[in-house]
């Protein structure tokens, strides 16, 4: 059996959206698609923002400043993996949205490669999302929730970034089902955060990947990040 091509596997995806976002009576246009193409080669950005894709995630600093600078096509890149400090610079010459802000600390040195022109004073400011930890994983990054207030409040009154909402990457598990809360209290912590203006109205909610974004997007996530179902399995 031939394997679907990667035309048929963006059609699938996002018949998958617009079918959520129906049973869930959103606006299909409420969520953003974000291609996940870390460790895929620039020719298969091209080939999907030929389709019309228009937002890709990547990981590594290393690894997309090798193949974002030289693109012909005209995307916006996330950055969506842990950023360590001392990579800001880079970071923030590459990236107009990095979703994986962890810390006050990270966050105030992306300002100050603003401030320093990394990223040019007519530019638009970075758009960033408070990466939340709820679960406490060791092997993951982000904010506590109990620590989330302040950082917030320190992170809103930076220059050169404007604060959009938060990311979850919660605890893996192959029953969407069984991730639902997760999406949950992501959903109430953004509302409620909102309320008390410590972000925009509507916050961007980053959350879901190929195997649940359904269930996310039931839950309100207005990002989602999708790698496999667009690309494929990645060969080892």
């Amino acid at each position: 059996m031939n394997r679907p091509s990667l035309a048929e596997r963006i059609a699938a995806v996002r018949d998958r959206i617009s079918e959520s976002c129906r049973r869930a009576g959103r606006a299909e246009g409420s969520v953003r698609l974000v291609a996940v193409s870390k460790k895929r080669p620039a020719a298969d950005i091209e080939a999907a923002a030929a389709l019309g894709v228009t937002d890709f995630g990547e990981n590594r600093i290393q690894e997309a400043a090798a193949k974002l600078p030289d693109l012909r096509a005209s995307i916006t890149p996330h950055l969506i993996g842990h950023l360590q400090r001392n990579k800001a610079r880079q970071a923030a010459g590459l990236f107009p949205v990095i979703q994986s802000v962890d810390s006050v600390a990270l966050a105030t040195r992306l300002s100050g490669m603003v401030g320093q022109g990394v990223v040019p004073r007519s530019g638009p400011p970075i758009r960033v999302l408070a990466q939340v930890d709820l679960a406490g994983e060791a092997s993951k990054f982000g904010i506590p929730e109990a620590d989330l207030p302040r950082a917030l409040e320190e992170i809103a009154g930076l220059s050169g970034l404007r604060l959009s909402g938060l990311m979850l990457m919660p605890p893996f598990d192959p029953d969407p089902e069984a991730v639902r809360p997760w999406f949950v209290r992501l959903r109430e912590l953004g509302r409620g955060l909102a309320e008390r203006g410590l972000l925009p109205r509507d916050p961007e909610l980053s959350m879901g990947m190929s195997h649940d974004f359904e269930v996310a997007i039931a839950e309100g996530a207005t990002t989602i990040r999708v790698g496999t179902a667009i690309f494929g399995p990645r060969t080892p």
